[in-house]
């Protein structure tokens, strides 16, 4: 056999590549683009349950049906410690890397476990102590607790109303101005106030974010400005932080202002012309530097006008306005938002869907999109939940989507009453007689076969004059 054949054939190259591997204290797997096994250590084998023997030329996922070398091989990415539960019921962390040739394209698929028993890891962690991974482990989770996750590429759109609006939120990221961010429930205002705070010179600073909605009244003022220790029944013995507190040196989102009671605005626009605050139970005012970034999915000026929220407060909050688009207002953009998502959600359900059909697309392009961009994302999950293959179809979507749009996927003819429709036919018939005999109609009524009378009375009735 020449050397030059398939690596799964040469059993020359099979056989050096199990010395090489077989000392190797770990599990070591190496498989063909089809995800078929080529080489496999004693170490690897053993864990499955399997000789090496019955393993060689046998497709992974008949091993291990959850097996995720197809995902690794089509997003050609590589995933690293991966937590991985193998059909014989072990759970480990393991290495799955795909090997791409020059043009992209998966040559082999390496995997290696990296710790077959995840109480392993723990006492490798207890035993070494590991201070520094640990320390940058806090440090990760309290950014992911105080800082801005999100960046201008995580807005998806290329519209030029979205473009628009990019423009005016990047340039506002330059200021320390404070900013009122407005759209409708769903249309990605919090990732605006994210990247508006990663962009400024704020970046390294906290990014503090509250929903002044979700909180109740009596607990609001606390959440935000904290309080002293005995400040009221239950209160903490060591007090507590506020929002603006935690903020300094950064950005406060506050999320839902249109909803915060009147009382507390007094206290908002108390912060932001004083730059202080006081905590509940205290008489000391502690000086705070944090910018402000609001949003709402309420009109402002009517609420004003209800009296249900303050004109002062609404003019310090108004000094840069950003008013996100609603989705059916920029349809062009569901294309990407949809693909994107797509690789988004496949990648957290371990479902790989890459496609959509042109008419399904067309669907989703005709739909009016009340929900915006969280409508649209949980109807992708839906479909990549619906779908066997890697295409979402028409018939992947919701019914209540198909029902109000049923001329993208069925031409459903108009019905008509038969007399309506018998009396149109005859009235058209008639017209035609009369200009064909240049309104003689002797001859009308002898090409018609009726009565001249007949074609007088029909003539009067449809208005043939």
């Amino acid at each position: 056999m020449k050397r030059n054949e398939s690596p799964l054939l040469d059993a020359y190259f099979v056989q050096n590549m199990h010395r090489i591997f077989d000392p190797i204290p770990v599990p070591i797997i190496l498989v063909n683009k089809e995800t078929e096994i080529m080489v496999i250590n004693e170490d690897f084998a053993e864990y499955l349950g399997h000789t090496r023997d019955e393993l060689i030329g046998k497709k992974v996922n008949l091993i291990d049906p959850n097996t995720r070398f197809p995902y690794v091989f089509k997003s050609k990415r590589p995933e690293i410690a991966y937590k991985h539960k193998f059909s014989n019921g072990h759970t480990a962390l393991v290495h799955r890397i795909p090997v791409l040739d020059d043009d992209g394209e998966v040559l082999y698929g390496f995997g290696m476990v990296i710790f077959d028993d995840l109480k392993n890891l723990q006492e490798v962690l207890e035993r070494n102590k590991l201070l520094e991974g640990k320390l940058s482990i806090y440090q990760e989770e309290l950014k992911n607790i105080r800082g801005a996750k999100y960046s201008w590429d995580t807005i998806i759109g290329n519209s030029l109303v979205m473009q628009r609006v990019k423009v005016m939120a990047s340039k506002s990221a330059k200021t320390d101005s404070n900013v009122l961010i407005m759209g409708e429930s769903g249309t990605g205002k919090e990732l605006f106030a994210h990247a508006i705070h990663n962009d400024s010179k704020r970046f390294d600073g906290p990014f503090v974010k509250i929903n002044c909605a979700a909180i109740p009244k009596d607990l609001l003022e606390s959440e935000l400005f904290g309080y002293e220790e005995g400040a009221f029944t239950g209160a903490k013995k060591q007090g507590k932080i506020g929002k603006f507190e935690l903020a300094n040196g950064g950005t406060i989102f506050l999320d839902e202002i249109g909803d915060m009671p009147l009382d507390m605005q007094v206290k908002i626009l108390r912060v932001l012309q004083e730059r202080e605050i006081e905590r509940i139970g205290s008489n000391k005012t502690i000086p705070v530097d944090c910018r402000i970034i609001a949003a709402t999915n309420r009109n402002l000026l009517e609420r004003i006008r209800e009296n249900e929220f303050r004109e002062d407060l609404y003019y310090r909050l108004n000094v840069i306005n950003i008013e996100v688009p609603p989705l059916r207002e920029r349809k062009e953009d569901i294309e990407l938002l949809s693909l994107k998502l797509m690789e988004k959600l496949s990648n957290s359900l371990g479902h790989y869907v890459s496609n959509i059909t042109v008419e399904a697309l067309e669907c989703l392009k005709a739909y009016n999109w009340p929900g915006n961009i969280r409508e649209l994302e949980n109807i992708i999950e839906r479909a990549i939940n619906m779908v066997d293959n890697e295409t979402i179809e028409l018939f992947h979507l919701p019914q209540y989507i198909l029902v109000k749009n049923q001329n993208i996927y069925t031409e459903i003819p108009k019905i008509q009453n038969l007399k309506e429709a018998v009396e149109e036919v005859e009235k058209t018939t008639i017209s035609n007689c009369l200009i064909a005999v240049q309104h003689n109609k002797l001859k009308a009524a002898k090409l018609l076969g009726i009565s001249r009378t007949s074609l007088y009375e029909k003539i009067e009735k449809y208005k043939l004059l």
